[in-house]
């Protein structure tokens, strides 16, 4: 089989699991494709992988020898799925690869928020911690997440992992379904709005749909405990960009956290670059599904559907 690759650059540091490829095909990669090179790379080539390049009907319809799209992330809306199965080729993705690495990222987000991390790290660096007159130093009050409310919007394979964690420190879960269906969980289940009032920390794991989007919006942050703290690892349009902020700079909630946006890379003109409080604002960019564990498994996933596609021809 001929395999092409065409946006490699989030996978790129790891060569060696991008060389497993070669046992599975002919391997072509690139680490960026512009959406005018795609058609031009992928002539001849019978696998298709991307990351978030664009497959549509008009780049299938130029590429005859195209029998599999592999995504390589559980996301599929950047490739044509009616043209796709129209022409009869399979659209494969991978799920479940970075359900440790988001949790990770969740509780460590809390935790750099409540507890003023990176404040205090500059303190001790810029000399403010040696002028002190006390032998411990701090700006503002923390807590400890032992027995606080932790409410969890969407209880999938990563909220039941940020679920176990936060159990773990002793916290007392409740969750939210977004689709109502996802009820028979280990935790007490709870209306939405049951879970904004009464939880000190709000985490978002539902998948971005018309239901969920802008759930989270200024009416909502304003129902949340001003000693709350909002943590989005879902996707940036669940959460009303503008009204956080809004809410932030009127002290609504204590602090929040963001690792996607609903434009990525976000723009220099964006909402969250102009809170008036950064240090309540914690952004990563859209980095918590990327430990190198999670991309080595991501890959695996990505050449186990070669495989399986090569024997059984589907």
């Amino acid at each position: 089989m001929q395999i092409t690759f065409l946006d490699s650059q989030t996978v790129a540091d790891l060569p060696s699991e991008l060389a497993k490829f070669t046992e599975t095909g002919a391997f072509t990669v690139y680490e960026n494709t512009a959406p005018d090179q795609v058609v031009v790379r992928l002539r001849g080539a019978n696998v298709a992988i991307v990351n978030k390049v664009v497959i549509g009907e008009k780049e299938m319809a130029q590429l005859p020898d195209l029998k599999l799209i592999c995504i390589a992330a559980t996301g599929m809306n950047n490739v044509d799925l009616e043209a796709a199965a129209a022409r009869g080729i399979p659209v494969k993705n991978v799920s479940g690869y970075s359900t440790n690495s988001v949790a990770q990222l969740t509780i460590t987000m809390l935790f750099t928020l409540a507890m003023d991390l990176i404040h205090l790290n500059q303190a001790v660096y810029d000399g403010t911690y040696s002028r002190y007159a006390s032998f411990g130093y701090w700006r503002q009050p923390y807590y400890e997440l032992g027995g606080a409310r932790y409410g969890i919007i969407g209880m999938g394979a990563i909220g039941r992992r940020v679920a176990e964690l936060a159990t773990a420190f002793g916290a007392k879960v409740v969750y939210h379904s977004t689709s109502g269906n996802n009820t028979d969980q280990p935790y007490p289940h709870v209306s939405l709005e049951e879970l904004l009032t009464t939880s000190e920390v709000i985490s978002l794991h539902c998948p971005l749909t018309e239901a969920t989007r802008n759930l989270i919006g200024y009416a909502e942050l304003v129902k949340m405990k001003p000693s709350a703290y909002l943590i989005n690892v879902a996707r940036g349009g669940i959460v009303n960009e503008t009204d956080l902020v809004r809410g932030l700079n009127e002290g609504q909630i204590s602090g929040a956290a963001a690792d996607v946006y609903t434009q990525e890379p976000i723009p220099a003109d964006h909402p969250y670059l102009s809170v008036n409080e950064p240090h309540r604002l914690l952004l990563t960019p859209h980095m918590g599904w990327a430990s190198v564990e999670a991309r080595m498994e991501l890959l695996a996933g990505v050449r186990a559907n070669i495989v399986d596609f090569g024997r059984s021809g589907t």
